[in-house]
Parts: structure tokens; sequence; C-alpha cells
């Protein structure tokens, strides 16, 4: 497994840093596929994947909100929102009579917004300002806390953390996450600034590198939770040694809007 890990990485890791380099379109994208595979895996969790054709109502939803930083018209999403909704919700008074309708109906709308709309936030940072290295901050940050407590949980994990969600996380992987990540801030601060420079103060990196492990890990349990709650181990096998992608793009739900308010306000 840990073999397979280290194969994908080496494939997909340049694949992202060079659509991040790029931008628009290729890094948006990426996004959009990534939203558009993740809202299926989670829809395949809730077992709407083969037989649902609510599906499809979600993955234009999904489409349309990971895209909405692109939209020039402050109207179009809320037209494309009103549009999705109403034409579900009228499709569910023509198909056969159903129980679990607008069960199916609520998990729909929130894959949507849950992996689509909380996506779209790294599009929006993107197109800030310095947007590229803020993205390569915080994906390269996400890389370095996961890799952390990956290994050090491996090595000196003893104390679960969240034994009903996920048995296998620890709290000494989970700090040892923290540590990496902030010095992996740091230390990827200073090579982007060499590069490309841009402004920064030293603290505002450390505390946006605790910031970054926690939502990471805070994303990564929500996951858990979600598949503890269908009874799946993973949520795909598109990525191998990871599983779906959301078992990998899980963290950056949560950090993206971290990131993006921070540097919009506390900057």
């Amino acid at each position: 497994m840990l073999k397979q890990r280290i194969i994908t990485g080496v494939v997909g890791v340049p694949i992202i840093i060079l659509t991040i380099w790029f931008g628009t379109p290729w890094f948006s994208l990426l996004i959009a596929a990534a939203t558009l595979a993740g809202a299926f895996e989670f829809y395949s969790m809730g077992n709407l994947g083969k037989k649902e054709p609510l599906i499809y109502f979600g993955l234009l939803l999904a489409l349309a909100l990971v895209l909405s930083p692109h939209y020039n018209s402050i109207n179009t999403l809320p037209i494309v929102i009103t549009a999705v909704v109403f034409s579900s919700l009228i499709w569910l008074l023509f198909r056969t009579p159903s129980k679990e309708a607008f069960r199916n109906w609520s998990w729909t709308i929130t894959g949507a917004i849950y992996i689509g709309w909380m996506l779209s936030y790294w599009l929006s940072l993107r197109g800030l300002d310095d947007g590229m290295n803020w993205v390569y901050l915080a994906i390269l940050t996400i890389f370095a806390n996961d890799t952390g407590a990956f290994f050090i949980g491996r090595a000196m994990g003893k104390h679960k953390m969240a034994p009903i969600i996920s048995p296998n996380k620890t709290w000494e992987g989970a700090i040892g996450g923290l540590v990496i990540a902030i010095l992996g801030a740091i230390i990827i601060v200073v090579i982007l600034n060499l590069i490309s420079p841009f402004a920064f103060k030293y603290w505002q990196i450390i505390l946006l590198g605790f910031l970054i492990s926690l939502f990471a890990q805070l994303g990564d349990l929500v996951e858990s939770l979600l598949k503890r709650n269908m009874e799946a181990k993973e949520s795909g096998n598109l990525l191998p040694g990871h599983g779906g992608i959301l078992d990998r793009f899980d963290s950056l739900i949560f950090v993206g809007p971290c990131v993006y308010y921070f540097v919009v306000f506390a900057l």
C-alpha cells in the first residue's frame, strides 16, 4: 500500500504543481474534475450512484458551484441553483412514490454543496493577488501535514484520537502532522519567495501552517464520519494507495475556505 501511495504521489503531485502554475483554465479544469469525481463518490456512498437519476442534478449543481468564481454576473449562480432545485424537486413529483425520495434529494443537494461549493474557494484563492503562491503554500502544507501525520502516527502512535470515527488516527500522529505542517509552511514560503516574491510575515505563516493542519485534519475526520455512517471503508478506488478522490481531497475541502479568508481578512 505504501508503494502505491508513493507511485500515485509521484504521478499526481507534478500534475497539480503544473496546473497551479499555469492557472486558468488548467487549474480550474483540475478542480472541476476532482469535484465531479468526488461528488460521484459521495453519491455512491449514499447508494445513489447507479440507480438514482437525481445524481445528474447533483453533478450539475456541484459543477456550477465549483466554477462560480469565474461567473462574470453575480446573478448567474442564483439562477443556476434555482433551476437545479426547481427541476429536481419537480422531477420527484413524476417518479414512483418512495419513502426515500426526499432523503435522496437532500443527500444530492448536500453533496453538491459540501464538495462543489467548498472546493470553489481554491479557484477564488488562485484568482487573488499572489494567488499562485498561496495555493502552492496551502496544498504543499497539506501534503506536509498528511505525510507527517502518517509516518509519525505509524512510528509513535499509541493514543487513539477518534476510535469510533477513524480508528487509525492517533494524537501522536495529529501532533506530528501539526509540527511538520508548520515547519513545512516556513520552508515552502521561503522557497516560493525566492521564485516569486510576495508579501508576508513569518508569524502569519506560522499561524497559517497551524490553521491548515487543524482544518486538514478536521476535514479528514468529517469524511471519515461520512464513510462510517455509510459503512464504507473508502470513498472509491480511483487513486491507488489512497482510495478515492474524497479520501485524498477531504483535507482540501476544509482548507480552501480557511486559507482564502485568512488571506483576504488577515493579510
